[in-house]
């Protein structure tokens, strides 16, 4: 995780190399060091556009803005990532706990159409069924066949209004962290290494990246133990 950031890092460190000895690097000291040696994080921007809002499909309202998330699977969030290649753009399906915010769902196809995101929930699906299954308005997660295996899994159905990204905010999170901190930001040869940079990624992420909304847990320790 070359790009876990600083406090988590000196957190890591005082819990392992540096428990026993008194001599141990301070937060700011870290922050310095990391400095001088050109290894703090460059935030990146995004430009590509992901979400297609102008389709005839139903809409659904935002059911979890007044929701106290209190166990794993009660909410879904959902949402698309691209990621560059050689020849253009794959793009990353991710279906992610609310609660846990363990990564439950993922598929990277060199396309937006819809497979990638049925693919995604179909492996989430495996590891359970939410209350609330909760995503922007682009046309992936409107049409009928989205929205129908929600329904045929009893999965209540909530969206974002007006394309306001705050109201998915998680998931959006979640984007960033993969790419910021998992280098996925990169450019890749081809959709294959793209699979398998997620694939790894995603693993590290689930099992060993703390979190500090999770008090410094891994989302599997909150999602399995839960």
């Amino acid at each position: 995780m070359p790009k876990l950031g600083g406090r988590k890092l000196h957190d890591m460190l005082h819990k392992s190399v540096y428990q026993s000895n008194s001599n141990m690097l301070g937060r700011d000291q870290l922050f310095k060091l990391l400095r001088q040696h050109n290894l703090l994080i460059v935030r990146k921007r995004k430009y590509a556009i992901t979400t297609d809002s102008k389709h005839p499909y139903r809409v659904y309202k935002n059911l979890i803005l007044s929701e106290l998330i209190t166990r794993p699977n009660q909410v879904w969030v959902s949402d698309i990532t691209y990621i560059r290649t050689i020849s253009g753009f794959s793009y990353l399906s991710l279906v992610t706990d609310l609660y846990s915010r363990k990564i439950v769902g993922y598929h990277a196809s060199n396309s937006l159409e819809l497979t990638g995101c049925v693919k995604a929930l179909e492996m989430a699906l495996k590891n359970g069924t939410p209350g609330i299954h909760h995503s922007d308005r682009g046309s992936q997660y409107c049409s009928h066949a989205y929205t129908g295996m929600l329904k045929k899994h009893d999965v209540k159905i909530s969206m974002t209004e007006n394309g306001n990204c705050y109201e998915n905010a998680v998931a959006e999170r979640m984007n960033g962290i993969l790419k910021q901190e998992f280098n996925l930001s990169a450019t890749f040869a081809n959709l294959k290494h793209v699979q398998k940079a997620v694939h790894q990624a995603v693993e590290t992420y689930n099992k060993m990246r703390p979190s500090w909304a999770l008090n410094l847990k891994t989302p599997d320790q909150v999602y399995l133990v839960a």
